[in-house]
């Protein structure tokens, strides 16, 4: 029930959300805390920012992720900050929430959104239920090397929250099984075990949001628009809270004891030597960059463990489900696969849409394999090719289809492709970095465990280093 409602609101609210986006004057907090000591969990992607140089920029990919309160205006906020902050650093930062996805949903479209892009920071925020919130946080752990930062909530009367709740973790029960998550046990008791148990920052934004409102006798609801979301100064004040906890740390970096991305460099004075026109890196972890220096030269071939990366199943990835003509939350929350894809667009049509989205079918085809199959709603599905199997709980028909369909109400278009996560050659791309790195992925989304890469060229081929990059998790 909660949940349900909870979407539907998220969904209405888009327009209201992007009208909250100017932040005033606003006077600033009285205190965020002991600062100096936050970012302690967040010193690898804070060290790349720190240490770029116009010399040597360092690229740094940064994911906000969540539902509609990450779909604010204080991510733009934050990331221009950093922006001013380190103008040597080459930003990839992007936004992929997803109105009133909770962490039931999201834990599905993460497979499309989250690891995919392997980002180096996560800024992190979502409601939902217990289990898949964890299983979220546990997979970026689990299949990416990204510093963490999980944000807790601040106080929303919508959600019968008030300033004055229980704070005594002996004194707060948690909620029921079909309860959502939300409120004081979330809060004090859920959030910062979850930070602790995997290595995250927590930024405790339920805390200095209560005594912001206290220091300048406001009320929870003088920071939103609808007793939920962020209106402009609620914006301002989630930028502050959060902009505190994006600091460079040096003093942490000497007992840092990280490891989760290593470069290895080439040549006579490198850590890696070509030898009999082979170079060879035996290594652990899920992915693998090679970094190109200046100069070009004939194709170098890529295997791992003797078998080209093309050859491994895990290295093709689906991207998430658009509905065509329409940029609203995905029908479609993931799609999955019993064979092995191949690099194409698929195009699915759903039709005799009944019921608001109860009842409904649907074909799917591939821009190479073809018409792969039909299915309905209520049934699992797994194409004639096996590149593409859905689950009955897969579909959002109620809250997206039925909103944006066509006039006539006859059928909605989606369409997703399924793209590379890997290079069997060795070519310097012809669109170079101007800023930073020029990067050719070798295979991202290997299984997290020990290899071997060997590369066939010479020393003339361009390439500068390797960078191997090692989850702190094995997956389950």
């Amino acid at each position: 029930m909660f949940r349900s409602a909870f979407l539907a609101l998220g969904l209405a609210l888009t327009s209201l959300s992007a009208a909250a986006a100017q932040p005033g004057a606003f006077p600033p907090p009285k205190s965020l805390g002991p600062v100096e000591k936050f970012g302690d969990n967040l010193q690898r992607s804070m060290t790349l920012m720190a240490t770029s140089t116009g010399l040597k920029r360092n690229t740094v990919r940064i994911l906000f992720y969540g539902q509609s309160i990450t779909d604010s205006d204080w991510t733009r906020i934050v990331s221009e900050r950093l922006r001013r902050q380190y103008p040597l650093v080459d930003f990839v930062s992007e936004n992929r929430a997803i109105l009133g996805f909770s962490a039931e949903y999201l834990v599905k479209t993460a497979e499309a959104d989250l690891y995919p892009f392997y980002p180096d920071l996560v800024i992190f925020h979502d409601y939902g239920f217990v289990g898949p919130f964890e299983d979220i946080i546990r997979r970026i752990r689990e299949r990416t090397t990204a510093d963490i930062l999980i944000a807790t909530d601040h106080v929303a009367p919508l959600l019968g929250e008030k300033m004055d709740e229980e704070t005594d973790p002996a004194k707060i029960l948690p909620p029921k099984a079909s309860e959502s998550l939300h409120g004081a046990w979330r809060n004090r008791i859920f959030l910062p075990a979850i930070a602790k148990k995997y290595g995250a920052e927590l930024a405790d934004v339920r805390i200095f949001w209560k005594r912001y409102i206290q220091d300048n006798k406001l009320t929870p609801s003088d920071l939103l628009f609808d007793d939920l979301h962020l209106n402009a100064h609620g914006n301002y004040l989630m930028a502050e809270i959060i902009s505190s906890h994006l600091r460079h740390r040096p003093d942490l970096l000497a007992d840092s004891g990280d490891d989760r991305v290593k470069t290895y460099t080439v040549g006579p004075e490198g850590d890696l030597l070509w030898k009999d026109g082979k170079l060879v890196l035996p290594f652990e972890g899920n992915k693998v960059d090679l970094i190109c220096k200046d100069g070009s030269g004939s194709p170098a071939s890529i295997r791992i463990d003797g078998k080209k990366p093309s050859e491994f199943p895990e290295l093709y990835s689906a991207t998430r489900s658009q509905m065509i003509g329409f940029r609203t939350v995905p029908v479609l929350m993931g799609v999955q696969k019993v064979n092995t894809r191949i690099v194409e667009t698929w195009n699915m049509t759903i039709t005799d849409i009944a019921d608001e989205g109860k009842r409904f079918r649907f074909k799917v085809k591939g821009s190479v394999t073809g018409d792969d199959g039909e299915g309905e709603s209520g049934k699992s599905f797994v194409s004639k090719s096996g590149r593409v199997a859905i689950g009955p709980d897969d579909f959002l028909m109620r809250t997206a289809a039925v909103w944006s369909r066509d006039r006539n109400g006859q059928a909605v278009e989606l369409q997703w492709k399924v793209v590379p996560l890997f290079a069997d050659a060795f070519v310097v791309p012809a669109a170079k970095n101007p800023f930073g790195d020029t990067v050719v992925i070798a295979a991202q989304g290997l299984p997290n465990a020990k290899h071997t890469l060997e590369i066939t060229g010479s020393p003339d081929t361009p390439l500068a280093a390797i960078r191997v990059y090692r989850p702190p998790l094995p997956v389950r």
